[in-house]
């Protein structure tokens, strides 16, 4: 199956590094991975192409909630924390995981997304955004990644860039 841009409900362009909501006329800032572009399997790398949200974890859960293996931890992120744990990747607030679309691209052995737990994520709002710094997911501002939660349902299509996207598509 093959997609056009005009059908991505989310839009990822990683030379920018902003996530795009056609529908809902919205850009938010992102960070996505520190060692690059690309789909193999433990390479901490964020993939491209065509892409669902498989699932979505943290309804109920308060902005800045603590995520380990999409269960909230029952705690709520905050700097005493982070200094308590200063070597966790933090996964706060919301989760989105992706599932690649394309076979032998973001699904199947050795590339596919959704084994790789490649997620669009809150992160601690000291981090910055706008430049790669994550192990492959997308992260995102604690009240973008809410918002985006609440604008995107399961199955939603993604789009993920290399290249610069054109703005213009957006409705």
């Amino acid at each position: 199956m093959s997609y056009t841009l005009e059908q991505a409900d989310v839009l990822i362009d990683l030379a920018e590094q902003t996530l795009i909501l056609p529908k809902h006329n919205k850009f938010y800032v992102i960070s996505s991975g520190k060692n690059g572009i690309g789909e193999q399997e433990n390479s901490g790398k964020t993939p491209r192409g065509w892409h669902k949200v498989a699932l979505k974890f943290g309804h109920t859960s308060p902005k800045n909630a603590v995520f380990k293996a999409r269960q909230a931890t029952g705690e709520v992120y905050d700097a005493a924390l982070a200094e308590q744990f200063p070597e966790r990747d933090w996964i706060l607030s919301r989760i989105l995981w992706l599932s690649g679309l394309e076979e032998n691209v973001n699904q199947g052995e050795g590339c596919d997304t959704f084994k790789r737990y490649i997620y669009i994520h809150g992160t601690p709002d000291s981090e910055p955004m706008g430049i790669p710094m994550s192990h492959g997911c997308i992260r995102m501002r604690n009240d973008d990644v809410v918002e985006l939660f609440g604008l995107v349902a399961e199955e939603a299509l993604v789009y993920i860039s290399e290249h610069t996207l054109n703005t213009q598509i957006i409705k």
